[in-house]
């Protein structure tokens, strides 16, 4: 999910994709897979996990040959959407094995560590692996580097993941999977359009309106069937309810300021994809360390400490960095992204024992489900939130020269990305005018994304405080 942050500049010359256009395909990924999880995590509760597991891993690399031969923007977001499905089979089949391999408390609250640091350094490492691929392949190597990890990975699950396991009860039919995907999408959609310059306030009602009425038909249908879907009274254990909420925010954030970072450090400060990378080492190299430790201290401290402080931490770091600059090349930068990694690697942490450890081990495909879905709607959102929220500011600040021709003005000021395109179309003198305009913008908005960031899970730590109070250590 985001090795393609640091190819964001690359592919968006290749394909001259405009700022909507990188949006979409950075965004279709998680979202149409945060709208296939639940569906896919209750029907491997009930036709096996094993069995989802190779299927959703040999779709995955399909999708992946196909998106790095994308002959334009439109076909590589669709070869997204394609590697979603098989991710939304894998992701629920992985954390319900962990669930049902590991019946101890202290075990399974280290195996989950173990999980998230997988995640997280995961990642943490998919910009520097993408800026070695750029550094010597075109963009399109992101996406087949997939393919030889599947080779490995796929016979290795093939011999060792668990060929019984436990089986749900809960029901599954394609009508009610279709609900829920179209309203996730749809209400998505209007969300998007409802920020963009030029969008039709008809369309995006319409698209509204439709995401709340599929939504609220699935809500209905899940509270009132004996064998739902997705089990709704999960969200009364507030430990659960917490560890959804953790993973929402918290991806949301991480997942816009990482692609927002990425486009700096190349576009502002003229970094190479590795460079860039190599810039973001100290967050992947926490990240790794935080899960299994989280794992250990989640016993000795308890889940409401853990949730809590790790969030407050993550906050405190994004605010210093928000009001940091990137061209320094200083020890604070570095302390400061050690830090947010390892605390966001304790937070994916407790947020993964709190719903697991809370779950009845029959449905821990469906948790899973959830709290993948938590993860990947929230990566969504946060990068759409986010990249609007980064356009705005863009487009507020950048000043023009004025002697731009009237055609590359109207597309120069509305994205960093576009930009740059615009002035490959200009003479020299011009085109290094425009581009000292828009890195000035986008170095503008640095802080203002930053900050929202840090408001978000700062306030989320406070909640999540609360929310946890009556909850025993793990």
């Amino acid at each position: 999910m985001t090795i393609l942050h640091v190819a964001v500049p690359s592919l968006t010359l290749a394909l001259k994709a405009s700022g909507t256009g990188v949006l979409w395909i950075i965004d279709m990924y998680p979202l149409v897979m945060a709208s296939l999880l639940i569906p896919m995590g209750t029907l491997a509760d009930r036709i096996g996990h094993r069995r989802m597991l190779i299927t959703g891993l040999c779709i995955f690399a399909l999708g992946s040959v196909l998106a790095a031969f994308s002959p334009n923007v439109g076909f590589l977001i669709g070869t997204r959407a394609l590697m979603a499905v098989g991710a939304a089979m894998v992701m629920p089949c992985t954390l319900a094995i962990v669930r049902q391999a590991f019946e101890n408390d202290r075990e399974r609250a280290i195996a989950l560590g173990l999980w998230g640091t997988v995640a997280s350094a995961g990642a943490a490492i998919g910009p520097l692996v993408g800026g070695a691929l750029l550094e010597h392949f075109w963009w399109g190597s992101v996406f087949l580097v997939n393919v030889p990890v599947m080779l490995i990975v796929l016979p290795l699950v093939y011999a060792y993941s668990p060929r019984s396991s436990t089986h749900g009860n809960g029901d599954w039919t394609l009508r009610q999977a279709l609900v829920l995907m179209l309203g996730i999408m749809a209400s998505v959609y209007a969300l998007k359009s409802a920020f963009k310059v030029g969008s039709s306030a008809y369309v995006t009602g319409a698209a509204f309106g439709l995401g709340i009425l599929m939504l609220g038909g699935f809500v209905h249908k899940q509270l009132h069937a004996s064998r739902p879907m997705l089990d709704l009274t999960l969200f009364s254990n507030p430990a659960i309810a917490a560890g959804v909420a953790m993973g929402f925010i918290v991806m949301g954030a991480l997942a816009g300021v990482e692609l927002m970072l990425a486009q700096e450090l190349q576009f502002v400060l003229g970094r190479t994809p590795l460079e860039a990378g190599i810039f973001l080492l100290p967050l992947m190299l926490a990240s790794a360390v935080g899960g299994p430790l989280a794992g250990l201290a989640l016993r000795l401290i308890g889940l409401r400490l853990i949730a809590s402080l790790s969030l407050m931490v993550s906050s405190a770091s994004l605010a210093a960095l928000a009001f940091s600059s990137l061209h320094a090349e200083g020890v604070s930068i570095v302390v400061l992204l050690a830090a947010l990694g390892l605390s966001l690697s304790f937070g994916w942490t407790a947020s993964s024992v709190a719903i697991m450890s809370n779950t009845p081990i029959e449905k821990a495909g469906s948790a899973g489900a959830l709290e993948a879905t938590s993860y990947d709607l929230g990566a969504g959102l946060g990068i759409t939130a986010f990249g609007i929220l980064l356009a705005s500011t863009y487009q507020r600040t950048i000043r023009l020269p004025g002697d731009l021709p009237a055609d590359i003005v109207e597309t120069a000021g509305q994205s960093i990305g576009e930009t740059m395109i615009a002035a490959k179309a200009l003479g020299a003198d011009s085109a290094r005018e425009l581009v000292l305009a828009g890195q000035a913008a986008f170095g503008a908005s640095h802080s203002v994304v930053l900050l929202w960031a840090a408001a978000l899970i700062g306030g989320l730590g406070v909640i999540i405080w609360f929310m946890l109070r009556d909850q025993e250590r793990h």
